[in-house]
């Protein structure tokens, strides 16, 4: 997978000053987004980071449906106390299926159906996203270890197989609300995501 970094730029946020860079890679025309604190990664070294998929609804809109907010924002926090790390940031809106067929798939949990019967009622799998791009993305940065914050099984493994040791995973967990309790546990229980059902404490 060929890649390039396009464009980069310092940041000033409510977390901290980030660099920011964008990557273009081939046959895709949606940009990854490295936001990083920190220079001069080094092979051995052991840094933390977190592969997050673009969430419109909770990022911009404050959907209380996910945890995908919650989750990016104690990522950043955690970079920032840490004073290095990295987010890389994927355009895969909707486990992949994009924007507006998320929206449809809500629609579709609106009658009942759970996140993931909601996306087989569209005729999408469970889950269309791609996380390979992440690790030359790494690569390039001169990152090869990292302490990956994840409750997703399959970031593991797509990293490991194209040459990212995981040497510890760094579970992401936030508050559980009335609206998304069914999302998390359906992610646990169908989806294998781990460290979710523990923190489920609402009650319907």
């Amino acid at each position: 997978m060929i890649i390039e970094e396009y464009a980069r730029c310092e940041l000033p946020t409510l977390y901290g000053r980030f660099e920011v860079r964008v990557f273009r890679h081939e046959g895709d025309p949606d940009e990854a987004i490295v936001v990083s604190m920190g220079e001069d990664f080094l092979p051995e070294e052991t840094v933390f980071v977190r592969l997050h998929s673009e969430c419109f609804t909770g990022e911009v809109l404050g959907s209380l449906k996910c945890d995908c907010q919650g989750q990016l924002d104690l990522a950043l926090r955690r970079i920032a106390e840490l004073g290095r790390g990295v987010v890389v940031y994927l355009r895969q809106e909707g486990r992949g299926i994009g924007l507006g067929n998320k929206i449809r798939a809500y629609a579709e949990q609106a009658k009942g159906a759970n996140t993931i019967e909601a996306n087989h009622a569209l005729g999408f799998p469970s889950d269309l996203r791609d996380f390979r791009v992440a690790a030359p993305i790494l690569t390039s940065l001169g990152i090869q270890r990292i302490a990956l914050n994840t409750n997703n099984p399959q970031k593991i493994d797509a990293l490991r197989q194209h040459g990212i040791e995981v040497v510890e995973v760094v579970p992401s967990l936030t508050e559980p609300n009335e609206h998304n309790q069914d999302y998390l546990r359906t992610k646990a229980e169908e989806l294998g995501h781990f460290n979710l059902i523990g923190s489920l404490r609402i009650v319907k």
